[in-house]
């Protein structure tokens, strides 16, 4: 665990607060890459001082070095303007106990778009604080993004907790980050039909959005580009069957944004806002409407972009569906930080691999983390554990790595239709198949992933489970033939590797492949070389004289 945990420094003068390098997509913690191996917490989980007694020793346990925690309106101000933290201190000093750091997620105005986590005294009184309006004009249990007090109280709760959180935490630096609300959006309809909205939505896009959407093509989406007229004037013209969605991602980014650089006035920590996404073929207001997820991102960020000091530092998805790397890459083409807060258990272990070695990212963390049981057997310990702790010992290296292009990372599924993928690294090709397993080499049942790093010309590490990898050259980088030199399993500790077997003969069908077992994560040292082919060449003078390449 001390691997993934920075070291304290031995005077607070020398801290800086933790930050995200916009340039590189690191996380800096005492200016050092600081790479988050994560879990969330189940809504219900943090409610209670007692509780982070129980859960967090679990999840230091699993070797987790960052838990995701909610934090409620409700709890903190149960009524106006008198604010209680007595709770999040204590979750705050039993994770610095366990040398765990904590992102907290702010359940404010809205929590998966409804407003469950907002103060009775907000709930009650949607007179000044207004509610989004169905089409026959009934409210909804969702606050309104165009309530300006709504904003206000929100702002200056929040703004409390980041002035609490300077005055208790600034020199230990427990809290990394912040999470700004949780998957907003309006569910049953495109957008809010209260009279103001209709009155705004019938008004000229502003300008702001309209200039940052029409700077260059690549400023929209995909999903934007096919229905973005320039030339409209209210929203219905200028975004057509997708204005209501458009109309609503504009007012809910102004809501966060503002809420967001209330807090980083009192404590300057890394925000950023989440998104629900959409299934396939569903609809706007079937999925939370005017959320950041990728179609409706560059409205978010051209409201960044208006601001003198953007108060969002990245915008995440929370990814539960089958097909992970798609929407990780529709993150990455558009975003540099690469932070995924929030994904579905099971297959976690499995995801996070390809988010750390091809997406690079900076941060993972599945949901529910606190439902597994860890164990110190480790026949009897999580999928999850088994990972994290073989992520503990790469902690020193992975951010490197990532910086320096010499990562890689794949999945694949045992339902996929795709049997097989390849990754290119270091001048070879690694392909990937599931089709063979550990140890009958008989038709895969299990997910398989890996992640490999670089350490040298045809040195790799491969960490991963349930793949069998066969090697080529890359014919962009070098000839010949590809060949095993060696692969070991081993451990590693303070930078150094120790081999536990030298797998050869049927662990490695003779040398011919790598098989990764399906039931637990190995950590494989694998050494290649490249094998350069006799060639025939004729002359008058040397007549079927053979030159040989050397192996190397």
């Amino acid at each position: 665990m001390a691997a993934l945990f920075a070291g304290a420094l031995s005077s607070a003068a020398q801290r800086t607060s933790p930050h995200i390098d916009q340039q590189t997509g690191q996380f800096l913690l005492n200016g050092q890459p600081f790479l988050m191996v994560g879990g969330e917490l189940g809504n219900s989980s943090s409610g209670t001082a007692a509780q982070a007694d129980v859960i967090l020793p679990r999840l230091a346990q699993m070797h987790l070095n960052t838990v995701l925690t909610p934090v409620l309106w409700e709890q903190i101000e149960p009524t106006e303007g008198n604010f209680d933290f007595s709770v999040i201190d204590h979750w705050i000093a039993t994770a610095r106990e366990q040398h765990l750091h904590l992102v907290l997620l702010w359940f404010g105005s809205w929590k998966n778009a409804t407003s469950g986590y907002a103060p009775a005294w907000v709930k009650r009184d949607p007179q000044r604080f207004p509610r989004v309006l169905t089409a026959d004009g009934q409210p909804t249990d969702i606050l309104s993004p165009l309530g300006e007090q709504t904003m206000n109280a929100d702002s200056h709760a929040f703004a409390a907790l980041l002035h609490h959180l300077h005055e208790t935490d600034a020199t230990q630096q427990t809290v990394l980050m912040l999470q700004v609300e949780n998957e907003v959006g309006v569910l049953g309809d495109s957008r809010d039909r209260s009279p103001r909205a209709n009155a705004l939505f019938s008004q000229a896009v502003p300008a702001e959005l309209m200039h940052a959407l029409s700077a260059s093509p690549r400023a929209l989406s995909p999903e934007l580009a096919r229905v973005f007229h320039p030339d409209g004037k209210n929203w219905q013209e200028v975004f057509g069957p997708q204005a209501g969605e458009a109309f609503m991602s504009y007012y809910y980014a102004k809501f966060i944004s503002a809420v967001a650089a209330a807090g980083k006035r009192e404590y300057d920590l890394p925000m950023y806002a989440n998104a629900q996404l959409p299934a396939p073929q569903e609809r706007a207001g079937e999925y939370p409407s005017g959320a950041p997820h990728p179609a409706m991102l560059p409205i978010y960020q051209a409201v960044a972009s208006a601001q003198a000091a953007p108060s969002l530092d990245c915008f995440s998805p929370d990814i539960y569906w089958p097909n992970f790397a798609y929407w990780v890459e529709r993150y990455a083409e558009r975003e540099r930080p690469v932070f995924i807060p929030e994904a579905r258990l099971e297959p976690a272990p499995y995801n996070a691999l390809y988010a750390f070695g091809a997406a690079r990212a900076f941060g993972f963390s599945s949901f529910a983390v606190d439902s597994l049981t860890p164990s110190d057997d480790p026949a009897k310990q999580p999928a999850l554990q088994q990972l994290y702790t073989q992520l503990d010992s790469l902690a020193d290296l992975l951010p490197a790595a990532q910086q320096q292009n010499r990562t890689a990372g794949l999945v694949l599924y045992a339902d996929s239709a795709r049997p097989m993928q390849t990754v290119a690294l270091g001048g070879y090709l690694f392909h990937a198949t599931l089709s063979r397993t550990w140890p009958a080499r008989a038709l895969a049942t299990e997910n398989g992933t890996i992640l490999i790093v670089q350490l040298a010309p045809d040195d790799f590490l491969v960490l991963g489970s349930g793949l069998t990898i066969t090697l080529a050259t890359d014919p962009d980088v070098r000839t010949g033939t590809a060949g095993i030199l060696s692969v070991d399993e081993v451990t590693r500790s303070d930078g150094r590797l120790k081999v536990l077997r030298h797998l050869n003969g049927d662990q490695t069908n003779q040398g011919r492949d790598v098989a990764l077992d399906p039931k637990q994560f190995e950590l494989l040292h694998v050494r290649l070389y490249t094998i350069r082919m006799a060639l025939r060449i004729s002359s008058v003078e040397e007549p079927g004289r053979l030159a040989f390449a050397d192996c190397r």
